[in-house]
């Protein structure tokens, strides 16, 4: 086992991605190779970055790769307020994901934060 796989926020986020993952596939065929490919390549970025962060040895590169998973998460947000706002999913479909996304904000600010508190 990989240490970034006992970490929480990785767990969170792999559920996330998996839940954006399913709610992109309802949007309409013409956009799932352009908002729905940017979808799916900023919800992987997250964990793939979570990972990558965790195996760089200088507190300062794990910082890096720990917000870079961040800016990822408010992308994929982002996008699926557009396609809210296009009607490819509903607006409630998103605000049920929004307390895991603030959840994950959470978790990977804090994570951030003891990173550089305790490097």
């Amino acid at each position: 086992m990989f240490s970034f796989e006992n970490l929480r926020v990785y767990q969170m986020a792999r559920q996330l991605v998996k839940d954006v993952y399913l709610l992109q596939n309802q949007f309409p065929k013409e956009e799932r190779y352009a908002l729905g490919d940017q979808v799916r390549r900023a919800a992987t970025s997250i964990t793939a970055n979570i990972a990558e962060g965790s195996g760089r040895q200088s507190p300062k590169e794990k910082v890096h790769f720990i917000e870079i998973a961040f800016g990822s998460m408010t992308e994929v947000f982002c996008e699926l307020q557009t396609a809210s706002d296009l009607g490819y999913i509903q607006t409630e479909q998103l605000e049920a994901l929004r307390p895991q996304f603030t959840e994950v904000a959470k978790m990977l600010s804090g994570l951030r934060k003891s990173l550089t508190v305790n490097p």
